[in-house]
């Protein structure tokens, strides 16, 4: 039978994807080679010279230090002049900062005690021709008595021998110690809210027995004499034997008298002092002539504090005013119309800084306590007041 119908057409072949558009292709740059700049290069061997020329110096110095003694001056050949302040004159002024606790002992890596280090910068001012006066730079709430009656003795003993005047210059702390170096001084010069004054001594302890006996710490003392223990902590006042009652009331009537006798040096030097400037000042040229101390500043040297305006009310100050009020004064005294500003510092020591680097405190142990106790070494008197921390 025949069909109506036209055969199908045959499939229609797959159709192929297209294909991606072709990549362009560009030429490679060519590598970089990374730059070897010699720039850190130069900066090594540059350090490394100064560093090699420092420690040349370092070493010849130390080796002439031994043999040459640079004009006489021993120790204080150590120390170099450094200008603080130009004003294009020929004269000089010395300023000889007294900052900080007056202590004996070493400053800076090298040993050179505060005391050292006065006594050589004096020294070194009084050689000098230039130098015409000394200012002395006080801030500072005291310290040790017999480094403080060192300092004393240095300033006392260069203007006998030189003829040259020191003023003093009072910041914003002068008090026990700061004002005992002072005292010596031809003029001294405070601010209105200097803190100065509180003339005295003071011996500081603690007997910390009673925290011993709450933890269970017993010491055990082996002495060769009664009073071998004297101002020792570790006694038990609450628990003393008749005989050791005694003992302990002979301590402090021989630490009253020791302190007594300090106490009665310290106003000696404040009334010698005080009338030194005066009789030196009465040949100022320009007719000023100072304070002089009230008939009554004994009532004031009771340990208190005094600002500025009291000291100055009751002569222990001679003019008002701050450091560029002292800097004319010493213009004035000296008889001259301008200076240049100097002081001697240690110069850089690789030695000292080799030597800080190498401490340690491992082996010291602290107890925290939860409080600071007052940095004042037991068995040591102090020209300080009590708010020294």
């Amino acid at each position: 039978m025949d069909n109506d119908f036209p055969p199908p057409n045959p499939p229609s072949p797959p159709v192929p994807p297209a294909s991606p558009p072709p990549i362009p292709q560009y030429p490679l740059m060519p590598a970089r080679k990374p730059k070897t700049g010699r720039g850190w290069k130069i900066a090594t061997l540059v350090l490394s010279i100064l560093l090699g020329f420092l420690l040349l110096s370092e070493f010849v110095g130390m080796f002439l230090g031994s043999f040459v003694n640079v004009e006489g001056m021993g120790a204080q050949s150590h120390l170099q002049e450094v200008t603080i302040e130009h004003n294009r004159s020929a004269n000089k002024i010395a300023v000889i900062p007294i900052e900080g606790v007056i202590t004996s002992s070493g400053i800076g890596g090298g040993g050179y005690s505060m005391v050292q280090l006065v006594e050589d910068q004096l020294k070194m001012a009084g050689k000098d021709d230039r130098v015409r006066a000394v200012l002395l730079k006080v801030n500072s709430p005291g310290g040790e008595v017999l480094a403080s009656d060192d300092i004393y003795n240095a300033i006392i003993k260069f203007q006998n021998e030189h003829n040259k005047p020191v003023v003093a210059s009072m910041g914003s702390l002068a008090a026990s110690g700061g004002y005992y170096v002072s005292a010596p001084c031809r003029w001294i010069v405070a601010n209105e809210l200097t803190i100065t004054g509180s003339i005295g001594v003071i011996m500081h302890g603690y007997n910390y027995r009673g925290l011993m006996n709450k933890v269970g710490l017993r010491p055990m003392v082996y002495k060769s004499g009664r009073f071998k223990d004297m101002l020792s902590g570790e006694k038990d006042l609450e628990k003393l034997s008749p005989a050791e009652q005694a003992d302990v009331e002979a301590e402090e009537a021989m630490v009253t008298k020791m302190i007594t006798e300090t106490f009665e040096k310290f106003k000696s030097i404040v009334k010698d002092g005080r009338q030194f400037s005066s009789n030196r000042n009465q040949s100022n040229k320009d007719g000023s002539t100072g304070r002089t101390l009230d008939t009554k500043w004994e009532t004031l040297a009771d340990g208190r504090i005094l600002s500025g305006k009291e000291a100055y009310e009751n002569g222990f100050v001679d003019e008002l005013g701050g450091w560029r009020t002292a800097v004319k004064r010493a213009y004035k005294l000296a008889d001259i119309d301008k200076a240049d500003l100097v002081t001697y510092q240690m110069p850089f020591n690789l030695g000292n800084l080799f030597s800080l680097l190498g401490k340690s405190d491992a082996k010291s142990v602290k107890l925290d306590l939860g409080f600071d106790f007052p940095k004042l070494d037991a068995g040591l008197y102090y020209l300080a007041p009590t708010f020294l921390r």
